[in-house]
């Protein structure tokens, strides 16, 4: 029985210079991907290390960004290589979040001996991070549980497969979270993307409105699934779009107990 089920998609440019998720730091316990970009380099928007700790990020689709600001990816990098726990290390960043632009962060503890903890903290909402209750969640490009018409579709898919996961063996319950993280059905109109996007939005709104983002030179490029099971077993499988082209992807899985 998995006590976390997670399925991401990152999108980002193409072009955009990044590594495939390996293990990685000092003692090789963190595993994430990894941003190459210059001058963002080493960030990363989703990471597990053996050691329990989870970050994920999204960024808040604003219609301008500050070109100074740091660089998001490092919330979750500081995150997985602190000893800070989730909910300190959210008040931490909340008193910085002026410093980025708008983003999502999803920090959490996860421990088979403690019991897990899980907090979130939107630097365009409410300014204390929060705890969250068990439960399942969506996050896209807006605050926590913003009901654009997507992320609602996207979690209906979500809670069908994971209603079924403990009948499914496991590569296939992985199979099914992908399938949704590869829908492409533009759920329009949701004038909450428009209102919110505004005029940058505007010209990719058909393809931005689905759970699969499918543009010429930007989208998902990144499907990822975690798994952890009541044991501290970890699940981590990454499909990922290889050499810029969307028809060529190398899906790789690694398997790890929690340490604690």
């Amino acid at each position: 029985m998995c006590l976390l089920i997670l399925a991401a998609n990152r999108d980002e440019s193409y072009h955009r210079p990044s590594k495939l998720a390996d293990f990685w730091g000092d003692n090789n316990d963190i595993l994430s991907g990894l941003d190459m970009e210059e001058g963002k380099a080493g960030g990363t928007w989703l990471g597990i290390s053996t050691r329990g700790k989870l970050g994920a990020l999204t960024n808040y689709l604003q219609p301008r960004q500050e070109p100074y600001a740091r660089g998001r990816g490092e919330l979750v990098t500081h995150f997985l290589t602190s000893d800070m726990d989730s909910l300190s290390y959210l008040k931490k960043v909340s008193t910085e979040g002026h410093l980025y632009n708008g983003f999502n962060l999803i920090a959490a503890d996860l421990s088979t001996a403690k019991g897990d903890v899980v907090c979130y903290y939107g630097n365009r909402g409410e300014p204390e991070p929060i705890v969250l209750t068990p439960g399942t969640y969506g996050l896209s490009n807006a605050l926590l549980e913003t009901p654009w018409r997507k992320l609602c579709f996207g979690k209906q898919l979500f809670m069908e497969v994971v209603e079924q996961s403990e009948a499914l063996p496991k590569d296939t319950l992985v199979t099914h979270l992908l399938d949704v993280l590869n829908n492409e059905e533009a759920q329009l109109p949701d004038p909450a993307i428009e209102d919110q996007g505004q005029e940058y939005v505007q010209p990719i709104l058909s393809k931005y409105a689905a759970v699969c983002v499918r543009c010429a030179t930007y989208g998902t490029r990144t499907n990822t699934i975690i798994l952890v099971d009541a044991d501290g077993h970890v699940t981590f499988t990454e499909r990922s779009m290889l050499d810029k082209d969307t028809s060529y992807w190398e899906t790789n899985t690694y398997e790890f107990t929690l340490q604690s």
